[in-house]
């Protein structure tokens, strides 16, 4: 089943795109939030496997995918993107979601559960929680800062392979991987799906991350998935045993040998996802 583009206007004016699969009314829909400089085509996968079970939406951030660009970075910061999460929901009809958020959109999803508890019907945080690892955020923060402008997909992927973390990716997979993190320009050349001054509003060495336990703690008792990679340089494994003794009803699926972020593309993942899910038919 193909999606539909949708696209919308943020309280700015700012075009906000995304990808959406219709469903059964009847049934709880998904919503799928990515990281920090990704789209909404990370989720095709996950789209495949429950499209036509339920309405799927895969939001693009301002700045990032088929989005429009801002004209100042600040445009990015969190604040703004709960504030564009909330209102494309209201604007697609998504009164109430499970909300699937990897990495930073985690960390939106539980500040929806925060200021908008009653939109969320349940919550899967891929390898994200209220504490990230500073060491982490500076990596990311070095890989979505600069344009390498590849010649070709083939150089794209060779580079991805080589510098990203352990993601249990196969070999040949690798040119999608490619695909859904780079676009080819006008000039031939292969440059980031999303704005790279993104990196911008990230901390800065030595300011530490956020403390996000208090929206952590304020989520509602709703159905909740975290999917952890044993190997993330983001998510530690003090902070995982520490919002499992917070959230005890909270189901943990462990990836060992994988770091940030989960493709939840195996087994493992997807059969979480499939209980998560289950939970909200």
């Amino acid at each position: 089943m193909a999606p539909r583009r949708r696209c919308i206007g943020a309280r700015d004016g700012l075009r906000l795109a995304a990808l959406d699969w219709e469903g059964p009314r009847e049934a709880t829909p998904l919503l799928c939030l990515s990281g920090i400089a990704r789209s909404g085509l990370d989720f095709l996968g996950v789209a495949a496997r429950y499209a036509g079970t339920r309405r799927i939406v895969a939001l693009d951030y301002a700045g990032h995918g088929e989005s429009g660009r801002a004209g100042h970075p600040r445009r990015y910061r969190p604040e703004n993107a709960l504030h564009d999460v909330l209102d494309a929901m209201a604007a697609l009809g998504l009164h109430r979601v499970a909300l699937l958020g990897t990495s930073f959109g985690g960390i939106l999803g539980m500040a929806i559960g925060t200021v908008r508890p009653g939109v969320l019907a349940g919550l899967a945080l891929n390898d994200t929680g209220p504490e990230l690892q500073s060491g982490g955020l500076g990596l990311i923060k070095d890989l979505i800062g600069r344009d390498p402008a590849f010649p070709n997909l083939e150089e794209a992927a060779a580079f991805l392979r080589a510098n990203l973390p352990p993601l249990g990716i196969a070999d040949d997979a690798w040119p999608g991987v490619a695909e859904r993190t780079y676009r080819q320009g006008q000039d031939g050349r292969w440059h980031p799906r999303w704005d790279i001054r993104i990196a911008e509003i990230l901390p800065r060495p030595g300011e530490g991350a956020p403390d996000l336990w208090r929206f952590f703690r304020a989520v509602p008792e709703i159905p909740t998935l975290l999917v952890w990679g044993q190997e993330s340089a983001v998510l530690s494994a003090a902070t995982v045993a520490e919002m499992r003794r917070a959230r005890p009803g909270m189901a943990l699926c462990s990836l060992p040998g994988i770091a940030h972020a989960p493709p939840l593309a195996d087994p493992a993942s997807l059969a979480a996802l499939d209980r998560w899910l289950a939970q909200m038919p």
